[in-house]
């Protein structure tokens, strides 16, 4: 298994460098699968202007322990073998990549449906806070109730509620 499984950074990643490194030496992996998020120019609701860049804060210490946690959780609900998450903070800009999850398994189903476990649960439960900045100014985003629905469809009650 990849010795680093969370990593909070400011700079970019290397999608395939995380995925060959998820892999490395482990000849049971039959699926990966990864989610990435990447800035966009457009919060859902629209209604504070067109987004023109980001920022990203966090919890030190606090945020790594929060994410660790949720990878355990993934392993114990499904049969993944390895799990990797890269989140960056600081200020971000249209289509730069938020967030990396990356999830290996013998087989697709659990792999696939890890990763989507394990997303739900960062956009609910990791201690981030995003600012974005429009035309109109700067504004804190709340979470989103089609977040906490998501969290809620894996039995996981959003802290952020």
């Amino acid at each position: 298994m990849n010795a680093a499984r969370v990593t909070i950074q400011t700079g970019d990643f290397d999608v395939s460098a995380e995925i060959v490194a998820l892999r490395a030496g482990d000849g049971g992996v039959g699926a990966v699968a990864s989610f990435i998020g990447t800035v966009r120019d457009r919060n859902e609701g629209g209604g504070a202007g067109v987004v023109q860049r980001m920022e990203l804060e966090h919890y030190p210490g606090m945020t790594e322990r929060a994410i660790e946690a949720m990878i355990d959780e993934a392993q114990a609900r499904f049969d993944i073998r390895a799990a990797r998450v890269i989140h960056r903070v600081g200020p971000l800009e249209i289509g730069e990549q938020i967030v990396l999850v990356v999830v290996s398994s013998a087989h697709r189903g659990q792999a696939f449906q890890a990763c989507e476990f394990i997303m739900d649960y960062l956009k609910t439960d990791a201690p981030f806070w995003k600012k974005e900045h429009t035309a109109e100014g700067a504004h804190w985003v709340d979470a989103r109730v089609s977040d906490d629905a998501a969290a809620r469809r894996w039995g996981l009650k959003a802290s952020n509620a």
